[in-house]
């Protein structure tokens, strides 16, 4: 690499559907030295008591919010089976959270290696942003168990997230790597630790 030349961190987006174990992945990851940009931590924090995104929210969407910040099951009665309500909340949420992923951006310039955690890499179009796509599976029978089990999720809401998100072999198939959780936590932290390895060595 010549001398002078401006070195950006490679930027590897992490997704994968629900229930597939992107969060605990995302944790590894942090383990193993890279940092991490978790969209969803990051919409939480947004939506909090004082958080950027609540008066924008309530203006939009009026009783959605209240002492504790938004009401995240009274907003999502709001936005659910709505298409055109969820793009509303969509277009309000979106530049604020790309704000605060730019912003960690800048603040982790010198790293080599940083990471996107973002749910819907592929199906809102973030993979312009990212160099490469990381994606964590798992068997169906795996991922219906696991997020059946969460409370308040019925089976009704569990169909209508698949049908909103792109199918897992078309994630894998698109995906530059792929972690797959189907097994233990052991042997899925190998495969992080590994391809973490990997991607520092090219960059040596």
């Amino acid at each position: 690499m010549s001398e002078g030349r401006e070195v950006q961190p490679l930027v590897m987006g992490l997704t994968g559907s629900i229930g597939m174990g992107k969060s605990t992945v995302a944790a590894m990851f942090a383990e193993a030295g890279v940092p991490v940009f978790d969209a969803d931590a990051v919409v939480r924090e947004l939506q909090a008591p004082g958080g950027a995104l609540v008066p924008l929210i309530e203006a939009a969407f009026p009783g959605s919010t209240g002492e504790g910040g938004v009401k995240r099951d009274d907003l999502g009665a709001m936005v659910f089976g709505k298409p055109d309500e969820l793009a509303r909340l969509e277009s309000i949420v979106h530049p604020v959270v790309a704000n605060r992923r730019l912003a960690f951006s800048e603040e982790h310039r010198d790293a080599p290696l940083i990471l996107f955690d973002i749910p819907l890499l592929f199906e809102k179009g973030g993979t312009e942003g990212v160099d490469v796509v990381v994606v964590v599976s798992a068997p169906a029978k795996v991922q219906r168990e696991r997020v059946l089990a969460r409370p308040g999720m019925t089976k009704e809401k569990f169909e209508h997230i698949l049908g909103i998100q792109l199918d897992d072999a078309a994630k894998r198939a698109r995906a530059d790597h792929v972690i797959d959780t189907g097994t233990t936590l052991e042997e899925t932290r190998a495969q992080v630790n590994e391809l973490v390895a990997n991607m520092r060595a090219s960059l040596a």
